[in-house]
């Protein structure tokens, strides 16, 4: 049996599903992956900076080739007691490389680190890998520890790193686990051996191609079912969906005299015969009569800090740093547009971004937004951390009204809408072929998550790239609100 090269991001992959082995080794261009670049840069910062939770380190590092890395390794080992980062080992041809080691005078310490809030099984999987192959090459591994992020800890001026980071030791279950890793090993390295380029592993979907990673191979895993099929049912969970595949049920065909949401059973009778809109005008009247000039249509942009960059707030809060505003000041009036994004390096983005709002939501009128628990948090957060500005913040609210309700509760819904009630379904079923209001027609950004990861990476890039990221992020957003306008436009159509 010829053993391969294995490092312990492969090792967790088998654990996850072993056929991403061979589907990463022989069919790499049937990957589909999101632009993970923020996501990347998050894990990269939060690296660096935990580097220095036990003081000076030396580093080792991670652009060389291997066995300069472990060259680079043994040598550092030497000079004990000291902190070594991104030391790296092999042990029969297992491979990996340590976060923080710390390399003590009767043995080492094992630190591995991660840019989540709480310790997931997989990382479980990760410390123990490191753990057999260091031990297995001698060393005596006195302790395996996982550092993640404190979500509770909140920012003063100063970063302190001792609290934003928790440190859990995991050793006990980490010896527990070698008898498996080592078992696993072997079972990895028969797999591949067995099945080479031609012969490709039969492998079914299930659970594993969610968990604990969204696996890149899903749609060449399931090229061969019907479209559509379960897996394209809005809103129903997973493991529903799941166990009607393993039952057969899998096309609509299958679905359709199923027991299931009366919801689900919609979408698949309007796809499958081909109905007209269902739309309840006494309903959508409701709506259109709660709302009071002047009209402000308003959608919120936010990112995500690991790290906190502003003092005050906690890893992962969600910060706004943008919004689109289209008011319409009285019946007939003409539509005014406002906008607001802040600067990369601002350091008041969440109270700048409130001042601005007040500034530009002057009067009383209805705050229109498409899934008002998202703005009515952030505003009820500012209020929490400003208490100057909370008066504003509760008025806002308070006058909120919610345009994606009627969607939502199936009041307005048509076959195009795919079960979804998210404006990037209801936009083109209610305006099919109008590319002013095709998404897919912006230069850069399309849908949330690329704003926010545009706007993490902003600060990182050049003058000239952040005029052309910031152009993008401000025509996404005015699309979300032009979005909304022309709902309700459609509203007042459809019940005339």
């Amino acid at each position: 049996m010829n053993r391969i090269f294995l490092s312990k991001s492969s090792y967790c992959k088998y654990v996850q599903c072993e056929k991403i082995l061979w589907l990463n080794k022989y069919k790499k261009d049937s990957t589909i992956t999101e632009n993970n670049e923020s996501v990347f840069e998050t894990g990269r910062e939060v690296g660096e900076l935990a580097k220095g939770l036990f003081g000076d380190y030396v580093d080792v590092p991670v652009n060389e080739k291997i066995t300069v890395r472990i060259e680079k390794t043994e040598e550092f080992l030497k000079n004990k007691p000291n902190v070594i980062t991104e030391a790296s080992f092999i042990y029969d041809k297992n491979f990996c490389s340590v976060d923080i080691l710390k390399n003590d005078s009767d043995g080492v310490e094992i630190y591995e680190v991660k840019s989540s809030t709480k310790i997931e099984d997989i990382y479980l999987d990760d410390a123990s890998y490191q753990y057999f192959v260091l031990s297995n090459l001698g060393l005596n591994v006195k302790k395996v520890a996982i550092v993640y992020i404190n979500n509770e800890y909140i920012r003063n001026k100063e970063l302190d790193i001792n609290q934003l980071f928790n440190i859990e030791d995991i050793t006990s279950i980490v010896l527990e686990k070698q008898d498996e890793i080592r078992d696993n090993i072997n079972i990895i390295n028969n797999y591949m051996d067995e099945h080479g380029k031609n012969n490709e592993p039969i492998k079914d979907i299930g659970k594993y191609c969610f968990y604990p990673y969204s696996c890149a191979f899903w749609q060449y895993c399931t090229k061969d079912l019907p479209t559509p099929n379960v897996f394209d049912i809005s809103g129903m969970q997973k493991r529903s969906k799941f166990k009607k595949y393993y039952e057969g049920k899998i096309s609509f065909e299958d679905l359709e005299h199923e027991k299931i949401n009366q919801k689900y059973l919609e979408q698949i009778d309007f796809e499958l015969n081909n109905r007209e809109p269902k739309i309840n005008k006494k309903a959508i009247n409701a709506l259109l009569s709660s709302l009071r000039y002047p009209l402000y249509f308003i959608d919120y942009e936010s990112c995500q800090y690991a790290i906190p960059e502003l003092e005050g707030t906690k890893p992962y809060q969600q910060i706004p740093f943008q919004y689109s505003l289209h008011i319409i000041e009285e019946e007939g009036a003409p539509i005014e547009h406002k906008e607001f994004l802040a600067e990369a390096d601002d350091e008041n983005i969440i109270r700048n971004f409130a001042e601005s709002m007040i500034k530009d939501m002057p009067e009383d009128g209805s705050v229109i937004v498409y899934n008002k628990t998202f703005e009515s948090t952030r505003n009820k957060e500012i209020g929490e951390m400003y208490l100057d500005l909370k008066y504003e913040m509760d008025r806002f609210n308070n006058n909120i009204v919610d345009l994606m309700i009627p969607f939502r509760n199936r009041d307005y819904y048509t076959k195009e809408m795919k079960g979804s009630y998210s404006i990037k379904y209801v936009l083109p079923a209610l305006y099919p072929n109008d590319s002013e209001l095709d998404y897919k027609s912006l230069s850069l950004i399309h849908k949330g998550d690329e704003a926010s990861n545009a706007f993490l990476t902003l600060k990182d890039k050049s003058l000239e790239e952040q005029k052309v990221i910031r152009k993008a992020l401000l025509e996404y957003c005015k699309l979300d609100t032009l979005a909304m306008v022309k709902i309700w436009e459609k509203f007042i159509e459809v019940t005339k």
